[in-house]
């Protein structure tokens, strides 16, 4: 899971962008800030794999926060201004790519995966978005069965109980709680409830 901060002063903005990434199965949002100063502290607080950053903030602005961020962060800079001069003053404040606000959620999700995966937008070739389209799942959820995936898909539309399982799936009980106890290892799950939640948010399955 990729770990994704935002630092942006204009609010609707923020937790929209933040809602639409957060909804995707391999980023979460652990934190917003609207100011340069907040995501330096927040940042000490929750650390993050790729930080989200505008150039105008109130206080220490976005290229402020860049020159200020711990040694080793990954930062790319989303703003309403996107020309070849704040390009260059973002890279030389530490940015490994530059977005405007209006560019597709797609394409900030793609530049997501790929800056966390080590590439710098700035000097990666024009497909390297096109070869980070694809969500990537924990190795975890990666390694899910089918059978488990059955069984997730099922809790999702509520059926629940290792009774009712069982005979939806033709195997007997005694599989059924051995599929769940890998289920929740994978997830890294404590219950049924929480598997159901994670297989959703995975887009592994669809509630009822």
């Amino acid at each position: 899971m990729i770990r994704v901060t935002i630092a942006d002063d204009h609010t609707l903005f923020a937790d929209g962008l933040s809602e639409a990434l957060t909804a995707l199965p391999d980023i979460r949002v652990v934190g917003v800030a609207a100011s340069g100063q907040e995501l330096l502290e927040k940042l000490k607080a929750q650390p993050a794999d790729v930080v989200l950053v505008d150039l105008e903030m109130p206080g220490l602005d976005g290229l402020g926060a860049l020159n200020q961020m711990p040694a080793g962060s990954k930062a790319i800079v989303v703003s309403m201004h996107d020309n070849p001069e704040r390009r260059l003053s973002a890279r030389k404040a530490g940015a490994l790519g530059m977005f405007s606000k209006g560019a597709p959620l797609s394409d900030l999700a793609a530049a997501i995966r790929a800056v966390a995966a080590g590439e710098d937008l700035y000097e990666a070739g024009n497909d390297v978005l096109e070869r980070f389209r694809r969500p990537v799942l924990d190795p975890g959820a990666a390694a899910l069965t089918d059978r488990e995936i059955e069984i997730l898909q099922l809790l999702a539309r509520g059926v629940s109980s290792t009774e009712d399982l069982a005979d939806r799936l033709f195997i007997s009980q005694k599989t059924v709680k051995n599929h769940l106890a890998s289920v929740f290892q994978k997830l890294s799950v404590a219950d049924r409830t929480q598997a159901a939640i994670e297989a959703i948010k995975l887009g592994l399955a669809r509630p009822k």
